[in-house]
């Protein structure tokens, strides 16, 4: 296993941990595309809730703009170089309840697809020859270009939910490389430990 890279939380606020390696490898459930140490970052409100759960919205797709967070902005979590971005994704209704069911019941059609499928709208930072992808991003929010250095804290794009995912959320991961699909995952660590699912983390 290689070394493990130490990010930054590249947010603030309240948001709760999911789909940790804390928990379990590969933390995703597949290696695929590179995700064994992938981990997720939902923002919640500050009793570390999303937003209620109605009969509609156990029914029903809903906005994701309705849900914490949507929009909120999401850091550079190392020193480094931009090397990619893709931000041309739509950012889709959020599915929770039954919607969550038949929304996982689509989501061999988008992996197959490839990883921008996946992953949505995202900014690719590489850091002494580490490539950190930061994913999930709200459409036309990136704000840095390829080829443009960037700090720890300074506001890449806002949280989205654009690619495979059924809420507003952040996804990260850590790769040797910048073609992804052939990549292989580097574990993470913010701030010098690896936050479990469920965990509340506020910055």
């Amino acid at each position: 296993m290689s070394m493990p890279i130490d990010l930054a939380y590249p947010f603030a606020g309240w948001w709760r941990v999911q789909h940790s390696p804390a928990n379990r490898v590969p933390s995703h459930g597949t290696r695929l595309f590179a995700t064994a140490y992938a981990i997720d970052f939902v923002p919640v409100s500050e009793k570390g809730r999303t937003a209620p759960l109605t009969a509609i919205s156990l029914l029903k797709p809903e906005p994701a703009e309705k849900l914490p967070g949507f929009g909120c902005p999401i850091f550079a979590p190392v020193d480094g170089v931009v090397l990619a971005i893709h931000d041309s994704e739509m950012d889709h209704h959020a599915h929770r309840g039954i919607p969550s069911i038949r929304y996982a019941l689509t989501q061999k059609k988008r992996a197959k697809k490839g990883w921008v499928a996946l992953e949505g709208n995202h900014v690719l930072i590489e850091c002494r020859g580490i490539v950190v992808a930061l994913c999930h991003l709200k459409q036309g929010s990136i704000t840095v270009r390829p080829g443009q250095d960037v700090q720890v804290g300074e506001v890449l794009g806002g949280c989205g939910n654009s690619g495979n995912s059924t809420e507003p959320h952040l996804h990260v991961q850590a790769v040797d490389s910048p073609d992804i699909e052939r990549a292989k995952a580097v574990p993470v660590t913010f701030e010098g430990s690896l936050p479990a699912n469920g965990d509340i983390v506020r910055i």
